[in-house]
């Protein structure tokens, strides 16, 4: 009752310092929301996207961001910002922006990236904008950059080492059917639960696995459940930096230029962060003895399980283009 309580105080103070700009040249106030603490990626990459429009924008603009999960989790940021209350912008997966574009979680599924080369090309071409022009139409919540570059591993409560020993595991996979569908060709047994959740459904034996990518496996203390982390790399996350809509509308011209231009920089900022600090994290955390990496020896065979799922899935989405065109990117 009070976190109810405590979020209806915040959306209305969020609303109304987004809403009515003052006939005096007060400064813009902006609510953005992370699920995690100052240390992950996400966080780092919304404060490097705070200090760009600052920059840019060179007039007084203040920005208040709720870390720790203080205004729930991706799900409700993105649904705030849909509404223009509460959250003016936040980093969001796509799985919670299915509710009204099918084909946005399938730019985060399994494998549809080869590598970081890849899929930072696929970025800097602008393949994924028919996807971010939907979003934009139906949620009014705009992409305007792109994080992520996380690469996702199985973290479970036994080693795991090849397909095997991966059938009938009880994974917790993201709310999107395409993880659930391509998991399912792989021989698993995939559930969905809320991210926050994932911890005490190891401990309680609601499930045995759960997959992240290092920094989320850090952060999240999986590995105390979870020990034993399968280097499958069977995803490459793409973390959208998103705007509300109703909230951009709102500012001066100049603010805005300034807020899509950061956005844009500061996703290639972030991605770039994490890409490169995944395999620090899990070998700081395995010297520390908080967890054991296990080679997976048979990723192509996990890879070949997945593929028929994505292009049957991609047909039926309409996101057949979408695929074609990032297969094509070599």
């Amino acid at each position: 009752m009070k976190r109810r309580v405590f979020l209806s105080h915040i959306a209305g103070a969020a609303a109304a310092a987004t809403i009515s700009l003052p006939a005096r040249a007060q400064a813009v106030t902006l609510h953005g929301a992370s699920q995690f603490n100052d240390e992950h990626p996400f966080t780092k990459g919304l404060l490097k996207f705070e200090e760009l429009v600052k920059k840019y924008y060179g007039k007084p603009v203040n920005f208040v961001l709720h870390k720790n999960s203080e205004l729930g989790l991706e799900k409700d940021y993105f649904a705030y910002m849909n509404q223009g209350i509460s959250v003016d912008y936040a980093i969001v997966s796509p799985a919670h922006m299915s509710t009204f574009a099918k084909a946005a979680p399938f730019i985060d599924a399994p494998f549809v990236f080869r590598d970081h080369d890849q899929m930072n090309k696929v970025i800097a071409q602008d393949v994924l904008k028919p996807i971010a022009d939907e979003i934009a139409k139906k949620a009014d919540v705009l992409l305007l950059g792109y994080g992520g570059g996380g690469v996702r591993s199985i973290f479970a409560t036994k080693a795991i080492r090849n397909m095997a020993e991966l059938k009938n595991l009880k994974i917790r996979v993201q709310g999107a059917p395409i993880w659930t569908r391509t998991f399912k060709a792989a021989g698993m047994a995939p559930t969905v639960i809320a991210y926050s959740e994932v911890y005490n459904g190891i401990q309680t034996g609601v499930i045995e696995a759960g997959e992240n990518e290092a920094a989320g496996v850090e952060q999240m203390k999986f590995f105390e459940v979870g020990p034993n982390l399968s280097q499958t790399r069977h995803a490459i996350s793409i973390r959208p930096i998103c705007f509300s809509g109703k909230t951009l509308r709102r500012l001066p011209a100049d603010l805005q230029a300034a807020i899509r231009k950061a956005a844009s920089e500061a996703g290639n900022w972030e991605r770039e962060l994490e890409s490169n600090s995944d395999t620090a994290i899990l070998q700081k955390l395995e010297q520390a003895g908080k967890l054991k990496l296990v080679k997976f020896d048979e990723r192509d065979k996990l890879r070949e399980s997945m593929l028929p799922v994505l292009a049957e899935y991609a047909k039926e989405i309409g996101a057949e283009d979408i695929f074609a065109r990032i297969n094509a990117i070599k």
